[in-house]
Parts: structure tokens; sequence; C-alpha cells
């Protein structure tokens, strides 16, 4: 259980931040600038959250918001040993698995795309769509870091199933509504 008596420390006033073992590493890091990314992005999914109001997309996705606390744990805990324990948390192939499932079960209610989209459609849809592109983001700083320092490669593959999975996730909000805002190539001409 976490917590939190005190909010400031002080001790990243030198531009350092701890890391889950004690060491400290620069807060450009891009160590940190993943986890940085992936704090963002979980932001966003919450923008999504209440855009959408109550119901199952928005349990879904803030059952996300908590796994991306896991995968903010998971990328600042130094090593090679991937394997969760009790005091370790690290996303695990399960988790992959079930975005997965969710993504296919959404896919299934779905026409095929005919063209590329537009993010936008109503405001759930539009917060969903900023948040996919905030996880990419959060997947490429965090394959820049998996250059340098280990890095759990399902949280990498955590972060590239959960960019699809929003994508379709904001198709299905549109679907329930106006529909997908197709590209049209050149329109503005």
């Amino acid at each position: 259980m976490v917590k939190l008596n005190k909010i400031y420390t002080r001790t990243g006033d030198d531009g350092t931040t701890g890391l889950v073992d004690g060491s400290r590493i620069a807060k450009t890091d891009a160590r940190m600038a993943a986890i940085g990314d992936v704090d963002e992005a979980n932001s966003a999914i919450g923008l999504g959250v209440v855009a959408l109001g109550a119901g199952e997309l928005a349990t879904a996705l803030t059952r996300i918001q908590n796994d991306l606390f896991d995968l903010g744990a998971d990328l600042a805990t130094p090593g090679e040993d991937f394997a969760p324990s009790e005091m370790t948390l690290r996303i695990v192939p399960a988790q992959v698995a079930r975005l997965e499932a969710e993504i296919d079960a959404m896919n299934a209610t779905m026409p095929p795309l005919t063209s590329f989209i537009l993010p936008g459609g109503t405001a759930g849809a539009a917060a969903v769509h900023l948040a996919r592109a905030i996880v990419r983001r959060a997947e490429r700083t965090a394959v820049l870091a998996a250059a340098t320092v280990p890095i759990n490669p399902q949280a990498l593959a955590y972060l590239n199933r959960l960019s699809d999975y929003l994508f379709v996730a904001a198709r299905h909000v549109n679907q329930n509504a106006a529909g997908d805002v197709l590209w049209v190539p050149g329109a503005s001409r």
C-alpha cells in the first residue's frame, strides 16, 4: 500500500529522480521520458472516461488506467528480471492478451475500414483518439529507453496493443453515434 504523507521532498531539486530500487537518474533520462509519457497517456485516458460517462468502455478504460500505473512502476524498476513478485510490479502477458481479446470483441461489431479516419466524431471518441496518440508517443519513448537499459518486453507489447485498443475503442464510440470521420485525400486543395 502506498502512503504519501508529504508531497514534496526536495530530493529532485538537483534534476534527478528516484527509481524503485532507490537509485537516482536524471529527469531527462529516456526512462523518465517514457514514464512521463505513460503518465500523460493515463491522464488523457482519464479525460476520455469523463467524456464517455458511465458505461462498459469507461469501466474498461479505468482498469487500463490502473494498468498504466503498474506499467509506470515497471518502467521505474531497473534490472533484467521481469518476473512480477509481491514487491515488484511487472506487466505480464495476460494483460496484453486481455487487450487483444477486448479489441477483437469491439472489432467484431464494426464494418471494415475503407479509409483512414480522422481523430474526431463525438467528444468521447476524440478524447480516446488523443489518448491513443499519446500512448503511441509513450511507446516510442519506451522503445528509445530500451535501447540503453533493460525494459520489460511485455511493457512494450502492452503499449503497442493499447494504442490499437484505443483506436478501435474510438471507432466503437463513433459507431454508436455518427460514425467514423473519414479522411478525404486532397479534399481541401
